[in-house]
């Protein structure tokens, strides 16, 4: 039932985009003087995981985006329009990041795994998480069961300590299982304007296999502060 459910609002997402003529396909997003306009078009999208491509069913990679905290979209317009290929089914995950990210994590596990089940020749899936967004995918990586080959990034995430806020925790991952790569994505502690001022980074995540990236102070023109190091 729940299969059906799923696909019936992926069916209904698709032919609701093909309707709609200010739907945020990938291709049609400007990474350069209207960022800001086309990002608000996908901070306006539904809650849940929206497809920002027609599917073939032929696709081998599955890239999912998950937002962070307070998300104006235009951060993601770049780095998945560099990452999308002819293979690729690449999705966007909107979700209610005032509260706590614990059901939404949920939600996305249950959206993953009937993706895999409606795009059966995916081969690898890439999902990368920003900010809070980084806290929500890092805290599916130690309970990961699936089989295909996967990559879970977290991008300038608060995700190297344990915390409770009221009725919400999060405590870090222990271990990483198979088939799974976590990447940690570190801005500059100093240029990051959501942590700078706290003494220490909370990127700092100390989980052995995991692969670990500094994040420069520019890149194309930009200063890597918060927003921008997706």
């Amino acid at each position: 039932m729940k299969y059906i459910i799923f696909t019936t609002i992926l069916l209904a997402s698709q032919a609701f985009a093909e309707e709609n003529k200010d739907y945020p396909w990938l291709e049609s997003l400007d990474p350069g003087k209207g960022y800001k306009q086309s990002g608000e078009r996908l901070s306006k999208l539904e809650m849940g995981l929206n497809p920002l491509e027609r599917f073939t069913g032929k696709e081998k990679i599955l890239l999912v985006s998950v937002h962070g905290s307070s998300s104006e979209g235009y951060e993601w317009i770049y780095p998945l329009q560099t990452l999308d290929t002819e293979k690729s089914a690449t999705f966007f995950y909107r979700w209610d990041d005032s509260k706590c990210y614990k059901s939404s994590a949920k939600r996305l596990e249950l959206y993953l795994s009937r993706v895999l089940e409606k795009l059966p020749e995916l081969e690898r899936a890439i999902i990368i998480g920003h900010s809070y967004g980084g806290v929500l995918v890092t805290s599916l990586v130690e309970g990961w069961g699936h089989s295909l080959s996967t990559e879970i990034h977290s991008i300038a995430g608060p995700i190297g300590f344990s915390f409770t806020r009221g009725s919400c925790n999060f405590s870090p991952p222990k271990s990483i299982p198979g088939k799974l790569t976590f990447y940690q994505w570190r801005t500059q502690h100093h240029l990051d304007a959501a942590f700078r001022g706290l003494k220490n980074d909370p990127q700092n995540l100390n989980l052995k296999e995991s692969k670990i990236t500094r994040l420069p102070e520019t890149y194309r023109g930009r200063r890597l502060g918060h927003n921008w190091s997706v």
